[in-house]
């Protein structure tokens, strides 16, 4: 018997899974605020936690001046009450309230910040009962506004912290409201991290399958298998690729996404002043481009002066000028259209080698030429730090948001697609990952996508927990778009994280990607139509295979479909013959 076309409809009903969160989950990834300076604060994120009066109702209470500062009530026109630390003559001069922290607990901090005249970065600071000094959180204050300050705090003890806040410029008053300090064990953390993966990487997906009379199909079997994931989570690639059958192999088995790791630098393609040789690069993306591996360009600039090439370090402002433009001319237009990214300038927060020698645009006008030369390829920061550690005074969310301005304002790159690169660098600390979701949070609020570009963690007995913890905090976060890892076998010379010892086989921390690789594929699923032809699956964003067997003839047809998060085709005729 031979079905011909459209005897066989099959109605796809995609439905958005939405989380409407409830209760202390609700505000987690509530960043629509943070960049925006309001003519009034909002309410405190969960009721103020544990802060005492922290909308200040009842004036100062709970409240105490620390340092050299003295503090009062104050009122808006509008009748709103807020805090006000002034008399300062010292950083640190401002108001404060004790609170209990618990080891193993996560804190979330924010409050709502002004200055009494222009602007300057605030920061909250716990002081601890033995005097250390812990960064928490920063934002950039003005006067006139209120801005968000967004912060966190994963405890790795139990003791009574003193909140207190920072302004370098003692001659202004802090005011704040809004003061908020929530926690959350490690067991309410995951639960809403596995919240915002059904919601933001997973669809419900409900099909009906119905004859060409309209008549639903009872009992068809429905197989469902994906065979791409859309979210990109790659892994760093070196040259030993290219001699290492065994590299290639484990590779290409795993990961469609990579950066490689040094082979594209300034120092490698130009080790000669004038001998340009991409020999190497070539041959990895021809590797990549076979095997359909996607290719982030890392990077164009470094503006370290320590990784120049030795030559470089002896020019000439006019003569780097020069080799700068022949670089960037070079790198970018050899692999234009090429690759999914670009690594602009690399690590421009802590670093000035071309500012001090071509002046404080120079990195502005790096990113417009590579921008020019390349349009379609999203133009990256990429930093160390920011989400790492809160104590880097260089690459805190203030400053990026700062560097991000710096370069969309410089003339002709308004139009720029710009990208945020967080490395990920993390030592072998338990990671402050309360931190890490408030810098996510921030930076994600600019609406730029977000990558982890670099991640690895030190070497130290708690590693693969630590990475699991870490990659699982980006994946859930709405702003990141895409995770690398950089590490890989260890006989390609990884020797920080190996994911893979020297014979190939998983290290602690190549089960931890592996075993997140498999979780965040939907698993191979079946299904049979009920009476009205209907099934439903909830499925990670993705490409599928569809298997259906007729529940009369048992005929097969197969069909393609992707799961996206943007509302796909409603309706797909299919043709079944047999």
């Amino acid at each position: 018997m031979t079905i011909i076309a459209d005897q066989i409809c099959i109605l796809m009903l995609f439905c958005i899974l939405l989380y409407s969160g409830n209760g202390i989950c609700a505000s987690l990834y509530d960043y629509s605020a943070t960049t925006k300076c309001l003519a009034e604060p909002r309410r405190a994120h969960y009721g103020g936690g544990l802060i005492v009066n922290p909308e200040f109702n009842r004036g100062t209470e709970g409240w105490t001046a620390f340092g050299q500062a003295a503090i009062r009530e104050a009122t808006s026109k509008e009748g709103n009450k807020y805090i006000v630390a002034h008399s300062r003559t010292n950083p640190l001069d401002s108001f404060s309230q004790k609170v209990q922290l618990e080891k193993g607990k996560l804190y979330s901090f924010s409050a709502w910040i002004q200055v009494s005249r222009g602007s300057d970065t605030v920061a909250a600071v716990f002081k601890t009962s033995d005097g250390k000094l812990i960064d928490a959180g920063k934002v950039l204050a003005k006067h006139g506004c209120w801005s968000l300050l967004k912060g966190g705090l994963a405890a790795n003890f139990t003791s009574l912290v003193e909140i207190l806040f920072e302004s370098k410029n003692a001659e202004m008053e802090i005011w704040a409201d809004s003061v908020s300090l929530q926690p959350f064990t490690k067991e309410q953390w995951r639960s809403h991290q596995d919240k915002s993966i059904n919601k933001e990487r997973k669809r419900k997906v409900r099909f009906q399958l119905t004859s060409a009379n309209k008549t639903a199909l009872e009992g068809a079997v429905v197989s469902v298998t994906q065979i791409k994931s859309d979210f990109p989570f790659g892994c760093g690639m070196n040259n030993y690729i290219l001699t290492s059958t065994e590299y290639q192999n484990w590779f290409a088995s795993r990961f469609k996404y990579t950066t490689f790791t040094n082979q594209m630098k300034w120092y490698s393609t130009e080790k000669i002043q004038g001998e340009e040789n991409y020999t190497i690069a070539d041959a990895m993306l021809q590797f990549c481009e076979k095997n359909g591996i996607s290719v982030r360009g890392h990077n164009i600039f470094w503006d370290n002066s320590k990784q120049q090439p030795s030559w470089v370090k002896k020019l000439s402002p006019e003569e780097l000028r020069e080799a700068a433009a022949k670089r960037i001319n070079s790198v970018t237009s050899r692999y234009a259209g090429k690759l999914i990214a670009w690594d602009v300038v690399n690590e421009n927060l802590h670093f000035r080698f071309f500012e001090d020698n071509l002046g404080e645009n120079a990195s502005a006008e790096f990113y417009r030429i590579a921008h020019q030369l390349d349009p379609n390829t999203i133009m990256f920061l990429n930093e160390y730090n920011t989400i790492e550690l809160a104590a880097d005074k260089e690459s805190n969310a203030v400053n990026y948001k700062k560097k991000i301005d710096e370069i969309l304002s410089y003339p002709g790159n308004a139009g720029m697609s710009l990208g945020i690169g967080m490395q990920g660098h993390f030592s072998s600390d338990q990671p402050d990952i309360a931190y890490m979701r408030s810098v996510l949070d921030i930076l994600g609020s600019t609406g730029l996508p977000i990558w982890l570009t670099e991640v690895d963690v030190d070497i130290g007995p708690n590693q693969s927990q630590y990475l699991e913890e870490i990659l699982r905090e980006a994946y859930a976060h709405p702003a990141v778009k895409g995770i690398i890892s950089f590490s890989g076998p260890a006989i390609a010379g990884f020797k920080v994280m190996p994911l893979a010892d020297k014979d190939f086989k998983n290290t602690p921390a190549g089960d931890v990607v592996d075993k997140l690789l498999a979780e965040w594929k939907s698993r191979a699923l079946e299904a049979t139509t009920d009476m009205k032809g209907f099934f439903e699956f909830s499925l990670f964003h993705g490409d599928y295979n569809l298997t259906l067997k007729h529940p009369v003839t048992h005929a097969l047809t197969s069909i393609s479909f992707k799961v996206t998060k943007h509302r796909p085709q409603r309706t797909m005729h299919v043709q079944i013959v047999d």
